[in-house]
């Protein structure tokens, strides 16, 4: 992205990682930046998470930027052992009524943590957490039947479901994954209005005229219908969503109330 953008702006790109706390060491920096569109924030599922994770934010979530646009976004994938008796998410549900059922995920307050609590409070289930250090974990315990189910990426489930060593039943966005075509939604599943899924985006310093906003937005989505770039994309388990900036400002603010629901309801104590 910032190779595409630096030759069709004929301004250089920097990538300036500035890891840890979950997003909000780069967040504050570019919070606190000029508002001068020289100075961007690349954010990821954990933005809208982190009021309800974190005890206080040096920023507001939401007053402190102008949203640019969405870039990727990323479909969480509902995954179960092969042998699980339940081969659809009517059946997954029934099955949760009779026994209680345990789901994998990758730590506390991740993506595919709160996607299943989510899950857990709309199906009228009780499920129990059970979280793992890393995707391959958590596929490992499915494997051994250690859990009965996990919200995966496609990435990483794709492979898994193609060999048969998985089995997928739904994704959680409103609409069916290109990458995975024959695995229903939720919602078509018996979950109404279930629409969930991780996404990356680009963020100003509030304040940033208008104008730039709007030739940064117009520049990423050139960038993002480039054949090439939908590839790279897709092999990453991720799909162009671009969008416009009051689009992504609502989007942010639904997710803020989402998540904040589900770490709510899965009593999860800001830290």
């Amino acid at each position: 992205m910032a190779q595409r953008l630096s030759e069709r702006l004929g301004q250089q790109f920097v990538v300036d990682n500035r890891p840890g706390a979950s997003g909000v060491i780069g967040s504050e920096h570019v919070a606190r930046s000029r508002p001068d569109g020289y100075t961007l924030l690349m954010v990821f599922p954990s933005h809208p998470v982190n009021p309800s994770l974190k005890r206080s934010l040096p920023y507001d979530t939401e007053r402190d930027f102008a949203p640019v646009t969405m870039v990727t976004m990323v479909t969480p994938v509902l995954v179960v052992p092969p042998d699980l008796p339940a081969r659809n998410v009517s059946e997954l549900v029934a099955l949760a009524r009779r026994e209680r059922l345990n789901f994998a995920s990758v730590g506390v307050g991740s993506l595919g943590h709160l996607t299943a609590e989510l899950f857990r409070i709309s199906a009228g289930i009780e499920l129990v957490h059970i979280p793992f250090r890393s995707v391959p974990d958590a596929q490992t315990a499915l494997l051994r039947r250690e859990v009965a189910m996990f919200f995966d990426t496609p990435s990483t489930a794709v492979p898994m479901v193609g060999d048969g060593r998985l089995r997928a039943l739904a994704v959680g966005t409103a609409r069916r994954s290109p990458a995975m075509p024959e695995v229903p939604t939720l919602a078509e599943s018996g979950v109404p209005d279930f629409d969930v899924f991780g996404w990356n985006g680009i963020l100003a310093p509030a304040g940033t005229p208008r104008p730039i906003i709007g030739r940064l937005n117009a520049a990423i989505h050139a960038v993002l219908r480039e054949p090439e770039v939908a590839r790279q994309l897709a092999e990453q388990g991720a799909e162009p969503a671009p969008n416009s900036p009051e689009e992504f400002a609502a989007r942010i603010s639904a997710d803020i109330a989402k998540w904040a629901r589900a770490v709510r309801e899965a009593g999860i104590r800001p830290g």
